[in-house]
């Protein structure tokens, strides 16, 4: 199994930026997509961006350009970089891996990010 921790969240105001880090605990990482998905209060949980193992990214149309997804070199955490934040930003993200067969699936606890006007 893989426990998520997810770090790096706050209050910014727009324009601004935040690194969101997220921690991994378990065995055989590697072969996990990470990514980073944001719910707010009466909307869906949406996804963000997701890295697959081999580095390939994807992202949502709505952050493409102002998101940078990365994994380090040993699989064993994942970060999401935004800059030039919106108060659209403004959500709840949470961490997520699964396996490429697309089960089983894990979550982190979330970790908040408000961005001011």
């Amino acid at each position: 199994q893989v426990q998520l921790v997810e770090s790096g969240g706050g209050l910014v105001q727009a324009g601004g930026s935040l690194r969101l880090s997220c921690a991994a605990s378990g065995s055989s990482f590697s072969i996990y997509v990470m990514g980073w998905y944001r719910q707010s209060p009466g909307k869906q949980r949406e996804l963000v961006a997701a890295i697959f193992p081999g580095r390939t990214t994807t992202y949502a149309d709505s952050v493409k350009g102002r998101f940078s997804i990365s994994r380090d070199d040993a699989y064993n955490s994942v970060y999401l970089q935004m800059t030039s934040l919106k108060p659209e930003d403004t959500a709840l993200y949470y961490c997520n891996a699964r396996q490429i067969s697309g089960a089983p699936e894990y979550w982190g606890q979330g970790t908040q990010v408000t961005v001011s006007s």
